[in-house]
C-alpha cells in the first residue's frame, strides 16, 4: 500500500526535476529507493501519470503555439525567412522513441528501473551535454520555426537515449539538437512541446498495460501525486524554461555527477 506522504514527496519532485536536464524519472527511481518505496506495477504506473501532470504546465505555457499547430489560432512567425513550426515536425520528432520506446518498454521496466542504472545513466548523461557544448559551433537554427525536419529526426533519435533511466529526455534532445546545429533555446522549446504527445502516449499505454494491477484505494494516491506535481511544475516551469534556454548545459553535468556520486556513496554505505 503506497502512502499519501510518498505521493507528496514524489510530486514534488517530478515537479522539479521535468524541465530540468537531470532526468525527472531518475531522480524519482532515487527518491523511491531512499524511502523503500516498492518498485511495483502501481508505482511504475504512477511515475508515468504524474509526469503527465508536469507535462499539463507545458500545454498551459505553450497553449497558443499548440493550437496555433493545428490553425486555430494564427501566431506570426519567429522567422527570418516567415517558416512556422508544424505538426509533421513533432511527428517526426516523436516517431524515433514511439516505435523503438514500444518495443523495449518491457525490457525497460523490469531491468532499467533501480537506482544503479540511474546513477550510470546520470553519468553517461552528463558526459553527452559537456560534448555537445564544447563540439556545438555557431548554430544554423536559432529559433524553433527555423527547424528543419532533418533536425527534428536528429533531435528524435537523440531521445532514444533517455529511455536509459538517468539520461534525462529534455539533456538528451538540448544537448543532441545542439550537435545538429540547432541553439540551446530553440532545441529547449522543441523539446518541451514534443514531450507533449510522448508523455500523453507512455501514460496511457501504463495504465492500459497496468491497470489490472489498480484498484479503488490506488486513487488518492494517484490523485495527490498528480495534482502535487502539477502544481509545483507550473509554479517553476516559467523561470526553468528560461533558465534552460540560457544556462549552459556543462553546470547541468557537474550536479549529474555530484548527485551520481553521493548517491553511490550511499548505496555503498547502506
Amino acid at each position: 500500500m503506497h502512502t499519501i506522504f510518498e505521493a507528496i514527496i514524489i510530486g514534488i519532485v517530478e515537479g522539479l526535476t521535468e524541465f530540468l536536464p537531470v532526468s525527472s524519472t531518475g531522480h524519482m527511481i532515487l527518491a523511491q529507493s531512499l524511502m523503500n518505496t516498492q518498485n511495483d506495477e502501481v508505482m511504475k504506473t504512477f511515475d508515468f501519470v504524474i509526469q503527465l501532470g508536469a507535462i499539463m504546465a507545458v500545454v498551459i505555457i505553450y497553449w497558443n503555439r499548440i493550437l496555433s499547430l493545428f490553425g486555430l489560432v494564427k501566431r506570426k512567425s519567429q522567422s527570418m525567412t516567415g517558416k512556422k513550426l508544424n505538426l509533421l515536425h513533432i511527428l517526426i520528432g516523436i516517431l524515433p522513441a514511439g516505435v523503438i520506446g514500444l518495443s523495449v518498454n518491457h525490457f525497460v521496466d523490469d531491468h532499467l528501473f533501480n537506482a544503479v542504472t540511474v546513477i550510470v545513466g546520470l553519468v553517461l548523461g552528463g558526459i553527452l551535454m559537456i560534448i555537445a557544448e564544447k563540439k556545438k559551433g555557431q548554430p544554423s537554427t536559432t529559433v524553433m520555426d527555423d527547424l528543419t525536419y532533418r533536425q527534428a529526426f536528429f533531435i528524435g533519435l537523440w531521445q532514444l537515449v533517455s529511455i536509459w533511466p538517468g539520461f534525462s529526455r529534455s539533456g538528451s534532445t538540448i544537448a543532441g539538437g545542439m550537435l545538429s546545429g540547432v541553439s540551446r533555446a530553440a532545441s529547449a522549446d522543441f523539446t518541451f512541446i514534443m514531450a507533449i504527445p510522448i508523455m500523453f502516449g507512455a501514460s496511457g499505454i501504463y495504465f492500459l498495460k497496468n491497470y489490472h494491477a489498480l484498484s479503488s484505494t490506488d486513487l488518492p494516491f494517484f490523485v495527490v501525486g498528480f495534482l502535487v506535481a502539477f502544481v509545483v511544475a507550473l509554479l517553476a516551469v516559467v523561470s526553468f524554461i528560461k533558465f534552460v534556454q540560457k544556462m549552459q548545459l556543462t553546470y547541468f553535468a557537474y550536479y549529474r555527477f555530484v548527485v551520481a556520486a553521493l548517491f553511490a556513496l550511499y548505496l555503498l554505505l547502506s
